[in-house]
């Protein structure tokens, strides 16, 4: 035990005091932080104002255009040829030409820029020709676009969960589908990331001949133990400071900014995510609407059992790693090079892309037949389990997943060692799966 926990210390602080370590470590939380941060900042600045041009032959959309914080539209005579010259001296950002058609209402504009118009402008413009288009047919129908308007009703829909004792616990489906969502993909991302490393440090002790002088000392399932126990530290290591330095930085941002985002800034965020424009006057009362909206979100955040999610993606991250990387090792002590590897990679890396693929439709149907067997079978339930645990997973479901990933550990813990022992002294020969086959039996 002494001679794993040598091995265990070795390959951990061999690591940690990488360089490449310390980047990640560093480089991880301001990337996941970024992620949080950019769009609120980028939706707090004010844009420049930007004049857009309108030549309209149709006369229809004359005064139709209202102009917004960041779009000044003004109509000009002339002709179009004249109108797009402006666009040389600055003058107009854009110029949105109408032109006159056969039939009564137009279907088509063209807008000419000196830069490639942004997705707002263009949206904005296609909405307002739309409403406008929209309400001509409906007048012209003998329809009241009002009585329309009026009609349009936005319909709340709060889920509840009802456990066994009558309780009842509002839910969040979009929450839990993207907590489902981000730990899957990282269960996926950090077992092959760090049971990679573990293959490749194998080959490298093994090309060097290194390993030969550390077999005189120790065995060779000991060797490969500690290197993957040591390993898996790393890991846990790296997660733990990202996930602390991930909050400080979010916190800390959010103390210092919290003052700038206004219910002005929040209704160009949701005027930019809906992708139209909506007019003022549907902003009126908007101090309530934020306060809903801002307890909304509260209430979706205090829903998620954090403590759960956390102590379960551990778990899965520490088990499905321990099952893969013993697996790596094995490849690793089998061959000569990383280009060898790759014949055997494809068997142990289809169940983590199947998982991996699987997710969208986890999510969707959390409770199908299909998603049970994939949460509870060693080789893809890391992933698959990790996707259903926000949705709510019976004990019986999570109780035989743990068991089976724990007894899957230790059955190719058992198959990877004998492969690893006899392998980790085996030069310049082509391995096969017969030659394999004939090491597990040995």
């Amino acid at each position: 035990m002494n001679k794993i926990l040598l091995i265990i210390k070795r390959e951990y602080f061999s690591r940690v005091k990488k360089r490449s370590f310390i980047v990640m470590t560093i480089l991880g939380p301001v990337l996941m932080a970024a992620m949080f941060i950019v769009p609120i900042y980028i939706a707090t600045q004010e844009g420049d104002t930007k004049k857009v041009g309108i030549v309209d032959e149709t006369g229809m959309f004359i005064g139709r255009f209202p102009n917004t914080d960041n779009l000044i539209f003004t109509n000009l005579t002339g002709g179009i040829e004249n109108a797009k010259k402006m666009l040389t001296d600055s003058s107009f950002y854009a110029i949105l030409y109408i032109p006159a058609t056969k039939v009564q209402v137009p279907n088509s504009a063209y807008l000419y820029s000196a830069k490639q118009p942004s997705l707002n402008v263009t949206s904005y413009i296609k909405s307002q020709m739309s409403m406008e288009v929209e309400k001509y047919k409906l007048e012209a129908s003998g329809v009241d676009p009002e009585l329309i308007l009026s009609a349009k009703t936005n319909i709340n829909l709060s889920t509840f969960q009802i456990d066994k004792s009558g309780k009842e616990e509002k839910s969040f489906t979009e929450v839990s589908m993207i907590v489902g969502w981000v730990g899957g993909f990282m269960i996926y991302i950090f077992i092959f990331m760090y049971g990679a490393q573990v293959m490749r440090g194998v080959i490298e002790e093994k090309t060097s001949r290194i390993v030969e002088i550390i077999i005189s000392s120790v065995k060779p399932f000991q060797l490969m133990m500690g290197k993957i126990v040591g390993i898996a530290l790393v890991g846990l290591t790296q997660f733990i400071l990202w996930i602390i330095f991930t909050g400080a930085i979010v916190l800390t941002f959010t103390a210092i900014y919290a003052g700038q985002i206004t219910p002005e800034n929040t209704k160009e965020i949701l005027m930019s995510e809906q992708n139209r424009i909506v007019p003022d006057e549907a902003y009126d009362g908007f101090t309530n609407i934020e306060a809903t909206q801002m307890n909304i979100a509260m209430e979706a955040i205090q829903s998620i059992n954090f403590g759960l999610i956390l102590s379960f993606f551990i778990f899965f991250f520490i088990g499905g790693y321990l099952l893969y990387a013993s697996l790596f090792a094995s490849i690793g002590s089998a061959v000569d090079n990383e280009v060898d590897t790759q014949q055997f990679m494809l068997p142990i890396t289809i169940p983590l892309i199947l998982s991996i693929v699987m997710i969208p439709y986890i999510v969707n149907n959390p409770e199908g037949p299909l998603v049970f067997w994939f949460s509870i079978i060693p080789l893809t339930s890391p992933i698959a389990m990790m996707a259903r645990i926000p949705f709510g997973v019976p004990y019986f479901d999570l109780a035989l997943s743990v068991v089976l990933l724990i007894a899957g550990f230790i059955g190719t813990t058992w198959l990877a060692g004998k492969i690893y022992r006899t392998g980790i002294l085996m030069y310049g020969k082509k391995v096969t799966y017969r030659e394999l086959w004939k090491w597990i039996k040995y």
